[in-house]
């Protein structure tokens, strides 16, 4: 953060960190308590010069991954531990990368926006379905950087549905939920049909025995997603 963010910047774009990637498990893993749990991707995603990735799957993971080790600057890759123990995904063999600092707009909707990044997205397609049952077209934005942020996608989606919900696992106070939901009041508030709802883990140390009432699970989503279209 001190350092290797700033090390370009400092040297005038004469001499870079290139290919520092530094890998790190993270979030929820069914039984990780209050330190094997944590979500502390907010810390780092206040620090100018570094880029800090989260995938929601392997497919994902290798190219964000690619382009992390080419990158020029720093590189803070969040693995989500759970996705070690329930992924299932064919990988390509082929070198490929996924750009850093684009979203993905995973599905098209119309009813209402949910942003989100890592394995939450999980979270966010089972409430989905059961949104769907209901008659409510929700579109999902996958973040993938935090940092640098792409933000044009989210408000591109906001202008189109005006409602939003920004879901993650970490503690509400200050997470990144926080600050889509200020930029979004900045770039979007004359297309926004609804506050803006963050749908987070509690300002608590992770539980334990807890932890299935600590996560914002599908069914909270749900709920926020019929609260805010509902509006």
């Amino acid at each position: 953060m001190n350092e290797a963010a700033k090390f370009r910047y400092r040297s005038g774009n004469e001499f870079n960190c290139g290919s520092l990637t530094i890998r790190s498990p993270y979030g929820a893993v069914g039984h990780g308590a209050c330190y094997h749990s944590q979500s502390p991707e907010t810390y780092f995603a206040h620090t100018p010069g570094l880029t800090v990735v989260i995938p929601r799957s392997p497919v994902q993971a290798k190219g964000l991954l690619l382009s992390c080790v080419r990158s020029k600057d720093p590189c803070l890759f969040f693995e989500p531990k759970i996705l070690y123990r329930i992924a299932e995904e064919d990988v390509p063999t082929e070198d490929y990368e996924i750009p850093l600092g684009k979203a993905e707009v995973m599905q098209e909707g119309t009813d209402i926006t949910i942003v989100s990044y890592g394995m939450q997205l999980r979270q966010v397609r089972m409430a989905e379905v059961r949104a769907k049952e209901l008659g409510i077209s929700v579109e999902i934005i996958d973040l993938r950087t935090l940092l640098p942020l792409d933000i044009d996608t989210v408000i591109k989606s906001i202008k189109k549905t005006g409602k939003c919900i920004v879901t993650h696992e970490a503690t509400k106070t200050c997470g990144y939920g926080a600050e889509i939901s200020s930029q979004i009041q900045e770039r979007a508030f004359d297309y926004l049909e609804a506050p803006v709802r963050r749908v987070a883990g509690y300002d608590t140390p992770f539980p334990l025995v807890f932890e299935p009432v600590y996560m914002p699970d599908n069914r909270k989503i749900f709920e926020a997603i019929k609260e805010t279209v509902n509006y």
